[in-house]
């Protein structure tokens, strides 16, 4: 008996090369909807609550600006903050599908560089299941911002399970935090995944998965670290 759609996203918790195997020629919007939605629904829950982290952020990032463009009106920057908190309620359902995307791509060709197999929809399937975890990401989040002293809340690796969350977004350099943000539970696990994935659909070790998966962790990355050089 075939497993249903639903199944899939018990088992991608605890059986991940049974979804992958089963997946690799199914639909990969699938699983792309339901990552996206569900993981947009709760960003958009837990705006009220994270608000704190955004008006921290926005203001280090108008700090940054305005040692660069000292000649900036603070009216124009007052203007920016509240079209940027308008757009970040719906990024999320815009950014993610980029994302899985981002993700298939750069899986597809670090399994090149390993000698995969795999093809370039097995690809697409296994970064849209990969970033299960970042629904799970999104109720931890609402958790701890019903708990958290909003005061606490100064930085956006502040509610990440990694090293982000120990050091002071004031203090520490913009690069240390991007780096450290990366070593982060939910980050690592998709990371896992993909090697998993990539294993599975590629027909390779698991070892040489685990390469391409680090490549793919690596570059992913990017984006924080080249915003985080501009911001020094």
């Amino acid at each position: 008996m075939n497993a249903s759609i639903w199944e899939d996203f018990i088992d991608i918790f605890y059986a991940p090369s049974q979804v992958f195997a089963r997946r690799e020629h199914g639909n990969f919007w699938i699983p792309l909807f339901v990552v996206t939605l569900l993981a947009g629904v709760l960003f958009y829950l837990n705006s009220g609550v994270m608000q704190p982290i955004f008006d921290a952020e926005f203001e280090r990032a108008t700090a940054v600006a305005m040692r660069d463009n000292p000649n900036i009106p603070p009216e124009a920057m007052e203007r920016m903050r509240g079209f940027a908190s308008r757009i970040g309620l719906v990024a999320v359902f815009v950014f993610m599908p980029l994302a899985i995307f981002g993700v298939a791509i750069t899986t597809w060709v670090a399994g090149k560089l390993v000698d995969a197999k795999q093809k370039f929809h097995a690809a697409l399937v296994v970064a849209a299941y990969a970033f299960t975890p970042r629904i799970l990401e999104g109720v931890v989040n609402s958790i701890q911002g019903l708990f958290l002293n909003p005061s606490q809340l100064d930085g956006r690796f502040r509610i990440s399970l990694g090293l982000g969350r120990f050091v002071d977004p004031d203090t520490t350099s913009p690069l240390l935090i991007a780096l450290l943000g990366r070593i982060d539970v939910f980050t690592i696990w998709i990371t896992v995944l993909i090697a998993i994935g990539l294993s599975v659909t590629g027909r390779i070790p698991r070892s040489r998965a685990a390469i391409a998966a680090a490549s793919v962790w690596f570059v992913g990355g990017l984006p924080l670290i080249i915003q985080a050089l501009r911001a020094m």
